[in-house]
């Protein structure tokens, strides 16, 4: 004898689930803020090509005297992730950084490494710097430009040349603190600066490296450098930097 068997909404919805027990569940794995600096020494950091006295710890701050021209990168590669980072700089018209996806080494006859450069500048940068003309570069180039180095490629959202400018003057003079905060995934990077987002870049061909912290000639300070370490994505060997051991 044949059946027909009825099929309510509950019924079917029972086929295809089977709902974890309260013994089974297990809790989400949440995304965790992690220090990048301890406030007491550099571990986590190694030099890449400047000296032993370009970095140090003072006060709970991470001081850069800013000569050599060069870099100090993070121990770690990072991806996807969302980076805070307090810099103040304390010279006229200092010039400083923080690369991401960056090499972990320098090319032969240069500083600086390929990477994503997000510029820190002192707001007497330009008028120490003019054109030959004495005319004054524009003032959005004094903080959170954007732009790949090195032969990383980017597309910049505002762009200045291959450079993507902020949209908005945010930055503090000397002295006083700014804070970026980082946002980065999947070869796109969005840049906030003192609480606004106003800057970024897409379609970075390189999308996994080291961190970088710049010295270029001018004393900076640094704190509160945090990382909030976001899921992967599909990133190739090619778009990811060599590691260095």
């Amino acid at each position: 004898m044949n059946r027909t068997i009825l099929f309510t909404p509950l019924a079917l919805l029972s086929l295809f689930s089977s709902p974890l027990t309260r013994a089974e569940e297990k809790p989400a794995l949440l995304p965790q803020w992690k220090s990048l600096f301890n406030g007491k020494d550099l571990t986590g950091w190694t030099d890449v090509n400047t000296t032993p006295e370009t970095w140090f710890v003072k006060d709970g701050l991470l001081v850069c005297k800013g000569k050599p021209i060069g870099v100090m990168r993070s121990d770690k590669q990072y991806e996807n992730f969302i980076l805070h980072i307090e810099w103040r700089h304390m010279e006229p018209g200092g010039n400083s950084g923080v690369f991401v996806w960056s090499d972990g080494s320098t090319p032969a006859r240069r500083p600086l490494p390929k990477g994503v450069e997000v510029q820190m500048l002192e707001l007497d940068w330009p008028k120490i710097h003019r054109h030959k003309d004495g005319t004054l570069p524009p003032i959005a180039y004094v903080h959170g430009e954007v732009w790949g180095t090195n032969g990383l490629h980017t597309v910049p959202d505002n762009p200045r040349g291959n450079r993507s400018k902020s949209i908005e003057n945010r930055c503090r003079p000397r002295g006083q603190w700014n804070y970026y905060d980082v946002v980065a995934v999947d070869g796109v990077i969005k840049l906030s600066v003192n609480g606004k987002f106003v800057n970024g870049i897409s379609k970075a061909t390189q999308k996994k490296g080291y961190f970088c912290l710049e010295s270029e000639g001018a004393e900076i300070h640094f704190r509160n450098i945090r990382i909030l370490e976001l899921p992967s994505g599909v990133t190739s060997k090619e778009q990811t930097a060599p590691v260095v051991k």
